[in-house]
């Protein structure tokens, strides 16, 4: 998992042009209908708490996928806190689960941050940012 937070890391650095600046939001829009929005909630000198939400009138709040970033400066890694609302991730889960998580959630939920890094980086999504 520590080698998907390194890139993870990477690819937000290379998304993202300023990634410091609390209260710093970026709009990012990939073709007509899919637009995202990261939120800088919290800047310190060693970490960076971003918000990441997808943006879409059509799409009922439960589908629309939101998480809770950490970046990392010192260790030049990003890690999801939360996503889709739900808190904290354990490293692993027994299974079965009284909240129905796999095994390996906090893993599943930090690749699928790569995967959707990677997808702003191959379709170079327009950036707009607003203080």
């Amino acid at each position: 998992m520590q080698a998907t937070c390194e890139v993870n890391y990477s690819r937000f650095l290379r998304v993202l042009p300023d990634c410091d600046t609390q209260d710093l939001c970026f709009e990012f829009t990939v073709g007509a209908n899919l637009s995202y929005r990261i939120t800088i909630t919290e800047a310190a000198r060693y970490t960076t708490s971003l918000m990441v939400e997808q943006l879409n009138a059509h799409t009922p709040a439960y589908l629309k996928p939101s998480m809770i970033v950490r970046l990392y400066h010192d260790a030049r890694m990003a890690e999801v806190i939360s996503s889709q609302n739900t808190g904290a991730f354990a490293p692993s889960y027994d299974y079965p689960n009284r909240n129905m998580r796999q095994r390996n959630e906090k893993q599943m939920v930090n690749q699928f941050l790569g995967e959707w890094l990677q997808f702003c980086l191959k379709h170079r999504p327009k950036v707009a940012s607003e203080a």
